[in-house]
């Protein structure tokens, strides 16, 4: 049943073939092409047939389908004897190049005898003598035949490689890449390498090149020690295979190299991405190439002993690395045979064994922003990083363990979540039975226990509604236990957590239920509430009370937060001043920490920062002579938070980095690791280090994919993203954006679809900036689509369409870039962004008038009609652009645009008024640069297309001596070229 609407004659049907060519390779442009052979086979003429047939060829080559390509070249050269007058030049061109596909597609088919493949080759030569045609292409193949089979290619290599190249030799990058195997295969890495340099620099691209290339260098590089160079062409070739079935060879390669440098948890994941390949490749020979690269990755990975870990393979069932390696293995082993039994060698079960045998080249190279290891991606994948700091071990006695677990939680020691985890486990098993001990009480308590920690880390990752409802059930718990204590204080956690809960209008005005005053009214009751609590529950131990105390100040410090105001601040010092007498009394050392903890918090809160510092200060001191020294992180952390906001980025670094280097004593979780990083990331951006500044964020969100708080981690990665786009680190930042939107999670629609729609926006601007203009266009129609449904942020979709108008205009899709600019338009009606739009409309209209010309020029106006209209609502509504100014920036953008249109006098009245509306610069104007671009693009339309030379010289020459005279020297540099110009051509 046909899948697109059947053309009805030859121009439908040629539209239509277009229409497919512009789709990827693979089975729905196959599918389509050959309908469209079909349809062609009903016209009479045979021009249409052919060229359907060329398409259809063309689709099985890159598709992957080496069996189907000579059924098809069959028919073609059929025609061609039959009907020679049908092929005109460019059709006799593609019909001879296509020789080399069939030879190609032949040697990849084990059951194609040896015998044919030569006897292909010699009618490949014989029509060619026949045609005139030079026989390079004809030694080419035969080279590749004989590499192939793995016989001596010293000859052949002479033969192919000695001879001068014809119209239908393979292009550049391709020969390049057969001239760097020979000498690899000859054992010659730099030899090889020194080859390749013109792909692996891009001076030689084509349809597979550079990324085939780029596959095979990366060992050469690594053998050699460019080490650097190998990770960079692996993110940058990766992306240019990946998923595609014509290229499953080179997959393959890549999970080789992973699995060589120490990124077998990278492997695996690539291996996911490209699941389909196993059942997409019907090409024996790149069915060999991409198995054998996935058992090297398999193998590595269960040498580790990680033979367990799931991993992506064959469709229908579910694998572990130890059994699909088996069945890779199987099949792989039975392929290379199946080759050498056709060759009568043994090359090809040789080269897979060469392969499999090759030992890492690196213990370790990091590949990604992202690095993982197996542990990571391993089902029951620690929690926490593994502290520097030997841990107490675990009890193993159940009493003694749970004993262990409630003194540690009084104290607030890290130690006591590895406690609660094991326990957690205990009691969850179908065999467990509670010890019948008074020390250790009924099985009731210790429940309540594991959800009173299930909470609070739920609290610590805001789940405020979550850690309510663990708090209340632990509560009841604890009442049937016949502890009061606690439950009274499982009751005061759950008021704190429900005055935090979120509320679903979140963000009204002040007043309403989601307004800051309305939070700070139910914080103020919590409060009081907590008060009750603590004067009608008699019986409380010290540890009990001090926590009652704590979470009393908690509430009241929240309501600070929340509204900032002065009002607020007393209460929150009166209450940690009675947490801070009580512990000092009971001698409490976590709870006094806390107290002062308080204090220097609200100190800041308030605006009183050097007071602050002092108190952080003296708590440093504090907790250096009399602990716990589990607190030092947090209070280091602290500390450079305040210095960061006393603007000095050195001092907050030191403090920082201190509580780093503290933390690593203990479990990232419980000290702040988390946060640490990121404020070390702030404060490295602020000294100048972006570099280091990425890496604290890729640790930081790390760590919190690892403690459970995704949304937080998806963040951190999103920033870290965005910074090493704005570093140039494109293919850094495509990787990690890969990596991230291949998380199950996200794939699964579980991750908030705005943060994943930022993730995908930035990786659509990386793509951009990468010149993937094809890739980053796709992505903006889409995300542009998805946006227009935002009916909560009509801003954010105006933006989005603005910008996929401009990546639309330069695709030189026009049409489309104008519904685009409109639905940008129309979103901007409902949430203005005056200066975005403005400039993307601008920007459209210089596209299209520099690609269209005159003919394009009533369009760019329009366009530019519309960015009018913006800069006029802009400033009757007070806006203030934070860049150029929209007014004179849209004269010179008339300027340019009637300029590329040819209509010159107008583009110099358009000039001019641009130059009247910036004014004459100052010496400290920075608007100095724009002025000097008006008067530059004003000179060249006066003095080059008007052929006014004298007065566009006058013009130029009082602008450089203004502007020289005002030490703007940079600005001159490209008026001073332009009149040298007019004065050479007078």
């Amino acid at each position: 049943m046909p899948t697109t609407p059947q053309p009805q004659n030859t121009d439908e049907l040629y539209q239509a073939l277009q229409e497919n060519q512009r789709r990827p390779y693979g089975r729905t442009r196959t599918v389509t092409a050959e309908e469209l052979v079909d349809v062609a086979e009903r016209f009479a003429e045979p021009l249409p047939l052919v060229r359907t047939l060329l398409e259809l060829q063309e689709a099985y080559t890159y598709g992957s389908e080496p069996r189907k390509s000579p059924v098809v070249f069959a028919r073609l050269l059929t025609l061609f004897d039959e009907q020679p007058d049908v092929f005109n030049d460019n059709l006799r061109h593609l019909l001879f190049w296509r020789f080399k596909w069939v030879a190609n597609a032949l040697r990849a088919l084990p059951e194609i005898p040896l015998a044919s493949l030569r006897q292909w080759l010699t009618e490949m030569r014989d029509r060619y003598e026949k045609a005139g045609l030079g026989l390079h292409p004809y030694y080419g193949q035969a080279y590749q035949l004989a590499a192939h089979v793995g016989e001596d290619t010293t000859l052949a290599y002479e033969l192919w490689a000695g001879r001068t190249r014809t119209r239908l030799s393979d292009c550049e990058a391709c020969e390049i890449c057969e001239r760097a195997l020979y000498h690899l295969t000859a054992g010659d890495d730099e030899r090889a390498l020194r080859a390749w340099e013109p792909v692996l620099a891009g001076k030689e691209s084509c349809q597979e090149e550079p990324a085939r290339s780029l596959s095979y260098a990366l060992l050469p590089l690594l053998r050699t020690g460019r080490s650097d160079r190998a990770r960079d062409l692996h993110l940058a070739g990766y992306r240019g295979c990946r998923r595609n079935p014509s290229m499953s060879g080179e997959v393959g390669r890549h999970l080789e190299f992973c699995a060589l440098t120490g990124n077998e948890a990278r492997g695996l994941e690539l291996l996911a991405e490209n699941r389909n390949l196993f059942d997409e490749v019907d090409s024996p020979l790149d069915q060999l190439d991409f198995l054998t690269g996935v058992e090297v990755l398999l193998q590595r990975v269960e040498v580790l002993d990680h033979g367990e870990l799931p991993a992506a393979g064959y469709a229908g069932r579910t694998w572990t690395v130890t059994g699909l390696r088996a069945e890779v293995r199987g099949r792989a082993d039975d392929l290379a045979a199946r080759f050498d039994a056709r060759n009568g060698t043994t090359t090809h079960t040789d080269r897979r064994r060469t392969r499999l045998d090759r030992a890492p080249l690196l213990e370790t190279l990091e590949l990604t922003l992202r690095t993982r290891s197996l542990d990571d991606v391993a089902p029951a994948a620690p929690v926490a990083t593994a502290p520097a700091r030997p841990v107490a071990a675990v009890p193993d006695a159940l009493p003694e363990l749970v004993l262990r677990a409630r003194a540690a939680d009084e104290q607030g020691h890290p130690d006591a979540r590895a406690c609660w985890a094991r326990l957690r486990t205990l009691v969850a098993a179908r065999d467990y039975t509670h010890p019948d001990d008074p020390a250790v009480g009924p099985l009731a308590r210790l429940r309540a226990d594991l959800l009173t920690d299930e909470a609070n880390r739920a609290y610590e990752r805001d789940e405020f509604a979550e850690a309510a409802a663990l708090h209340e059930e632990a509560a009841a718990l604890y009442d049937d236990a016949g502890a009061p204590g606690d439950a009274a204080l499982a009751h005061t956690c759950v008021l704190l957590a429900t005055a935090e809960i979120p509320v679903e209008d979140a963000g009204g005005p002040e007043g309403e239920a989601g307004g800051p005053q309305a939070k700070a009214a139910r914080l103020t009751a919590a409060h009081a509430s907590m008060v009750r609590t603590h004067e009608e529950t008699p019986g409380l131990t010290p540890h009990q009370e001090a926590r009652l105390l704590r979470l009393r100040a908690s509430a009241l410090a929240q309501r600070l937060q929340t509204t900032g105001s002065q009002e607020h601040v007393a209460p929150v010092f009166a209450e940690a001043d009675l947490l801070r007498e009580f512990a000092t009394r009971h001698d409490l050392a976590v709870q006094i920490s806390i107290a002062h903890l308080l204090r220097a918090t609200t100190y800041a809160i308030s605006g009183d920062l050097p007071t602050a510092v002092t108190e952080a200060d003296a708590l440093l001191e504090r907790l250096r002579a009399h602990g716990p020294a589990w607190h030092l992180p947090r209070t280091c952390g602290l500390r450079g938070r305040l210095q960061l906001v006393l603007q000095d980025p050195e001092a907050a670094y030191t403090a920082l980095a201190e509580g780093l280097r503290l933390a690593a004593d203990w479990p990232a979780e419980a000290v702040g690791a988390t946060r640490l990083h990121t404020d070390l990331a702030e404060a490295c951006l602020r000294l100048g280090r972006p570099d280091e500044a990425l890496r604290h964020l890729t640790r930081s969100a790390e760590l919190d994919l690892r403690h459970g708080s995704r949304t937080d981690a998806y963040c951190t990665y999103s920033n870290a993203a965005q910074l090493s786009l704005d570093l140039g680190r494109v293919e850094d930042c495509i990787a990690l954006l890969d990596s991230l939107l291949a998380e199950p999670e996200v794939a699964a629609g579980e991750l908030d679809d705005r943060l994943v729609a930022q993730l995908r926006l930035t990786r659509a601007r990386a793509l951009h900036t990468g010149e993937d203009l094809k890739a980053a266009t796709a992505e903006f129609v889409a995300l542009a689509a998805e946006s227009a449904d935002w009916g909560d942020d009509p801003g954010s979709h105006a933006m989005i369409a603005a910008e996929t108008a401009v990546l639309l205009a330069e695709s030189g899709e026009f049409g489309r870039a104008r519904e685009a600019a409109g639905q940008a338009l129309a979103a901007h009606a409902r949430e203005p962004r005056y200066e975005f739009l403005s400039n993307s409309l601008r920007e459209v209209a210089r596209l299209q008038a520099q690609q269209q010309g005159a003919d394009g020029l009533p369009d760019a106006l329009a366009l530019l009609a519309d960015a009018g209209r913006v800069a006029d609502e802009a400033r009757a509504a007070g806006y203030e652009a934070h860049g150029r100014s929209l007014d004179t920036a849209l004269a010179y953008e008339h300027g340019r645009v009637n300029a590329y249109a040819g209509a010159y006098e107008d583009a110099l009245v358009a000039l001019e008024r641009a130059l009247a509306l910036l004014g004459e610069p100052g010496r400290e104007d920075d608007r100095a640069g724009e002025w000097a671009e008006c008067v530059r693009l004003a000179g060249a339309v006066e003095g080059l297309y008007l052929e006014r030379a004298a007065p566009a010289l006058a013009r130029l020459d009082a602008a450089i001596t203004r502007l020289t005279a005002l030490g703007h020297t940079e600005e001159t540099e490209s008026l001073v070229s332009l009149a040298a110009r007019l004065r050479d051509e007078e």
